[in-house]
């Protein structure tokens, strides 16, 4: 496992990227869970490049009332939010517009993974920031490590908590800079007992369900994880550029309308290749029973809602037809030089198994040279 210090770059390290770029630089501050010091980072740094010369701008900080946070603003600017009325309710929401009007050299996004109030310009914070770096304005963000989108299903295990406020981990793949800052569990539960993340009422709370011991290890442990894989993704690819292309491995999992636990299936095939470093497809097997038109509307309404998922992850989300399941996979497999097929593991009664064999089992005397692997949803 890193070292702290082996993930953090030097402090000035930012700096030196935003004047080599026209396009905006992205750096995210990625945190275990509330309460961690991402927003406080985010802010400290922002002051330090101010403090060098560099135009800085608020344009969103959720500072909760946490007083340490509030104060760590400082004499930093900040760019007026948005106002939208929702159902009786002033809510906040980042103004782009201003910002780009404003145009400063590096503005600080807080809560990257946020859903903006029904009427802005677009669902998602992380899509306003896109924007922002296309624009070239660099920005400095925060979220935590429970809102990636391939993680939803081992977060759901972990701590029972179903998470709503989701991004695709594209956008943290494709930062320039991830920072991982870490508090002890102990640390953290010390801070939440003396009101420094909620209020005592609501603190209390938390620590029966979400803040739990056992949670927050495992939710420390999976961000270290993540930021050492995102650390070594980064230094693979380098290498690759220098050297001559060779063939990648290539990984699909098929799709029916039948798929008991589609979303689980595509994350994990999200993972697995982005661990190979490797491209991925996720291929609707239309056979003549699964021909769309046969299929109802609520099931072709979830296919599409499956390959929307799959290209969030960074899949190829495709159609292929054919008569028969297995010959159609190996058709797929053949013209796309898969080398890897990612299954869930069969529902099928076992006396059907035993009597017809399983898709998995039919693939595997078939796809000679080809992995297949079987997994768990």
């Amino acid at each position: 496992m890193p070292t702290i210090d082996a993930i953090r770059p030097a402090p000035d390290t930012f700096l030196n990227l935003i004047r080599r770029q026209e396009r905006g630089r992205l750096k995210v501050y990625l945190g275990s869970s509330a309460g961690v010091g991402k927003t406080y980072a985010m802010l400290g740094e922002g002051r330090r490049l101010k403090k060098q010369g560099v135009d800085v701008a608020i344009g969103i900080v959720e500072a909760y009332g946490r007083a340490e946070t509030v104060e760590q603003v400082g004499d930093l600017e900040v760019v007026p939010p948005r106002r939208i009325d929702y159902r009786g309710v002033t809510l906040r929401e980042m103004d782009v517009d201003a910002i780009l009007a404003r145009r400063p050299a590096v503005c600080l996004v807080d809560e990257l993974a946020h859903t903006n109030a029904p009427g802005s310009r677009r669902p998602k914070r992380y899509e306003d920031v896109q924007e922002l770096l296309r624009a070239g304005v660099h920005v400095i963000t925060t979220v935590n490590i429970q809102h990636l989108e391939s993680l939803y299903d081992q977060v759901e295990r972990i701590t029972g908590a179903k998470v709503k406020e989701r991004l695709p981990d594209s956008i943290l793949g494709e930062a320039d800079q991830v920072v991982n800052v870490d508090v002890s569990t102990e640390d953290l539960l010390e801070r939440m007992r003396a009101g420094k993340i909620y209020p005592p009422e609501r603190a209390e709370r938390a620590m029966q369900n979400f803040f739990t011991p056992g949670n927050l290890t495992r939710l420390r442990e999976l961000t270290l994880s993540e930021t050492a894989h995102l650390i070594d993704r980064r230094a693979r690819r380098a290498e690759a550029d220098r050297a001559p292309a060779t063939a990648a491995e290539r990984v699909m999992v098929g799709l029916s309308s039948r798929s008991p636990d589609a979303p689980a299936l595509l994350r994990k095939a999200s993972r697995l290749a982005d661990r190979l470093n490797a491209p991925w497809y996720a291929v609707y097997i239309e056979t003549p029973a699964e021909e769309l038109s046969r299929v109802d509307e609520a099931a072709r309404a979830e296919i599409r809602t499956n390959l929307d998922l799959a290209r969030q992850l960074g899949g190829v989300p495709m159609t292929f037809r054919g008569p028969e399941v297995v010959c159609t996979i190996l058709a797929f497999v053949r013209e796309y030089r898969i080398r890897v097929i990612v299954m869930g593991k069969s529902r099928q009664p076992w006396r059907r198994r035993v009597l017809a064999g399983s898709i998995a089992d039919r693939l595997l005397r078939r796809s000679e040279g080809v992995d297949v692997m079987i997994v768990d949803v």
